[in-house]
């Protein structure tokens, strides 16, 4: 599933070809994406300006005249902008067709991704109210992940993972910073003394940074708005490497698995 990095990376990539532009159709081709599309979205979309694209977790809002746009490419999807002539692919859902003969094209084979528009402030929205800080935002410090870990016997991996508590760490992202930080991901969080709190926050951060710097990670599905895939794969110092040697000190990388997902480590490095 596309993370922070690769979503901001798909902003920066669609925010200069979008904003300022303004939607003169919205087509709708297959509306049953994980929430339908309401029959009536085409319309109250007709004729608005864009006026920026922002970014809320792995939520990409553009801001629109009345209202905000929200598209979330869920397991595979993606998110290009075409000229409207060149031809459409199976998974094309949905268009959106601008005024400089451009399209916006969401592609998502597995259908897991959502494309919803509010006319409130979006930050109110169900899908957005009960997020967390994110970890570039100014409330996110280690004093906070510090208090919110003191009562919770939960692995830290999963505490990184879980969106009320921490916006934006996913699955990738928390294996590379607990391995930066040597912290065992599989280590209850209220365990976790203050000092390693303050690597575990700033490794976070970092990995996330770097990510971004590389424009994401290669998966499967992934690819940015140009249609390139992330380059931060090369990086990867434990996710997706069991068996391979640790790049640090040569142990063989492990894998196990927290809430059904799986998670890699170094038991050397990590403790």
């Amino acid at each position: 599933m596309p993370e922070l990095p690769e979503v901001e990376t798909t902003r920066r990539g669609l925010a200069p070809l979008l904003a300022g532009h303004t939607i003169r159709q919205l087509l709708v081709h297959h509306p049953r994406l994980r929430w339908p599309i309401e029959p009536s979205l085409p319309a109250t979309v007709r004729g608005q300006r864009i006026h920026a694209v922002e970014r809320r977790a792995k939520y990409l809002l553009l801001k629109l005249d009345r209202g905000t746009l929200i598209f979330h490419l869920g397991m595979s999807g993606s998110l290009r902008v075409l000229p409207e002539a060149t031809p459409r692919l199976t998974h094309d859902h949905v268009e959106l067709l601008l005024d400089d003969g451009h399209s916006l094209r969401l592609n998502d084979p597995r259908r897991f991704g959502c494309c919803l528009y509010t006319s409130e402030d979006p930050s109110t929205h169900p899908l957005l109210r009960a997020l967390a800080p994110e970890p570039f935002d100014s409330e996110f410090t280690a004093d906070y992940l510090y208090r919110i870990t003191r009562a919770r016997r939960v692995a830290i991996k999963l505490l990184l993972m879980n969106g009320r508590l921490v916006t934006g760490v996913g699955n990738i992202y928390a294996s590379e910073a607990l391995f930066r930080a040597g912290i065992r991901p599989g280590r209850a969080a209220r365990s976790l003394t203050h000092a390693e709190i303050q690597r575990l926050w700033s490794s976070i951060r970092a990995v996330l940074r770097m990510a971004i710097r590389a424009g994401g990670t290669t998966l499967r599905d992934y690819v940015n708005p140009s249609g390139t895939p992330g380059y931060f794969r090369q990086k990867l110092y434990v996710y997706e490497r069991a068996g391979e040697p640790c790049r640090r000190c040569g142990t063989p990388i492990r894998m196990l698995v927290h809430g059904q997902r799986s998670t890699y480590y170094c038991p050397s490095c990590q403790r």
